[in-house]
């Protein structure tokens, strides 16, 4: 049921939060360089951050900027990010919902994004992670981005902050079509192939993890309710983590490691970002481009890239659910299911 302090048609703005990406290949650079800014992402002492993250921007602009010039010289994620937004707002009826975007490392920043809520006064804000699993290191860093922006122009109303969604109802069945659609490509384009699907999602220092990010175990959760979903109990499938930064050691198995793997066992690969809800470098530059020439030249035997949801309906649709749920709970921090989803191990939770 609608929360009594939203009525119907009462203004609800819902706040976007991704990390964002270059608008031009000048942009590249300040891009990294707000990226590797972030305390959340380069833990070190902050008097050494700055000097660090000039040295580590400086060393990736060039292969960054290589990737870019390959999909039209910018990143596409905030126009994917605008059309997702009207369509979340349309599939809002009985509101009178503008969806408004925070993006972490480029424009729009949240502070421009919450001049734009504050200047609209809203009745009700729902912040919105596109991020389906929660880790410090980008829900964590959007929602403490967004704080600090609000504060600074003064927006007051009642909030409702969702941490994560990893296994809602309808956001697995979304991707459970998605990933249905393209193992029937790939099966009806090669017959009798065995087939293996990879989730493949960003990956984290080890570290990170070790010290009570839940991230990896949501992850897991959501590839395990994705496979579970599709009714297939002999369906071959493993999770694997891609997108290394630094030196670290990261989560494993890398999704380099796994394509290997895949070769040795001569199966096909049929590859699903479960990480990522609209394209970006790391799917249409690592997976679309550089993974596949990696499996040929390996000499898997098929490789096929399910699409990210971007504004499939069936995504829309559930991301609109869980925004009519959170409206309903009130305001405050709440998971898909309203508290804490994270065991206690988890340290890192947001509801800890």
């Amino acid at each position: 049921m609608d929360d009594p302090a939203l009525p119907p048609g009462g203004r609800l703005g819902v706040v976007l939060f991704n990390l964002g990406g270059p608008d031009s290949m000048e942009s590249v650079k300040p891009f990294l360089l707000n990226l590797f800014r972030d305390p959340a992402i380069l833990r070190v002492p902050a008097f050494i951050r700055p000097l660090l993250a000039q040295i580590i921007a400086r060393k990736r602009v060039a292969p960054a900027s290589e990737n870019y010039a390959l999909i039209g010289g910018k990143s596409p994620l905030l126009e994917l990010t605008q059309a997702q937004g009207a369509a979340l707002a349309a599939a809002l009826g009985g509101y009178d919902t503008r969806c408004f975007i925070a993006m972490r490392y480029w424009h729009p920043f949240a502070e421009e994004a919450a001049r734009a809520l504050a200047a609209w006064r809203p009745d009700r804000v729902v912040l919105l992670p596109l991020y389906p699993h929660f880790s410090t290191t980008t829900t964590g860093s959007s929602l403490s981005d967004w704080r600090e922006a609000a504060a600074r122009v003064g927006l007051v109303a009642p909030v409702t902050t969702l941490c994560c969604w990893p296994t809602d109802p309808g956001v697995i069945a979304a991707l459970a079509a998605l990933l249905r659609d393209s193992l029937a490509s790939a099966r009806a384009a090669a017959p009798g192939l065995a087939l293996r699907v990879l989730f493949s999602a960003h990956g984290l220092p080890e570290i990170i993890v070790r010290k009570g990010d839940p991230y990896q175990m949501q992850i897991e959760r959501t590839a395990e309710a994705v496979a579970r979903a599709l009714g297939e109990p002999d369906l071959d499938w493993r999770v694997c983590y891609q997108s290394r930064a630094t030196p670290q050691k990261w989560l494993d198995p890398s999704t380099e490691h796994e394509i290997g793997a895949a070769a040795d066992a001569g199966v096909g690969l049929v590859v699903m970002p479960i990480a990522f809800v609209s394209d970006h470098s790391e799917t249409l530059v690592e997976l679309d481009i550089e993974y596949r020439d990696l499996a040929v030249r390996r000499g898997v035997p098929g490789y096929w890239r399910v699409p990210a949801p971007n504004a499939d309906p069936g995504f829309i649709a559930a991301l609109a659910g869980i925004v009519r749920a959170a409206v309903a709970r009130g305001p405050g921090l709440c998971s898909q299911d309203g508290g804490r989803l994270c065991p206690a191990a988890h340290l890192d939770c947001p509801h800890r």
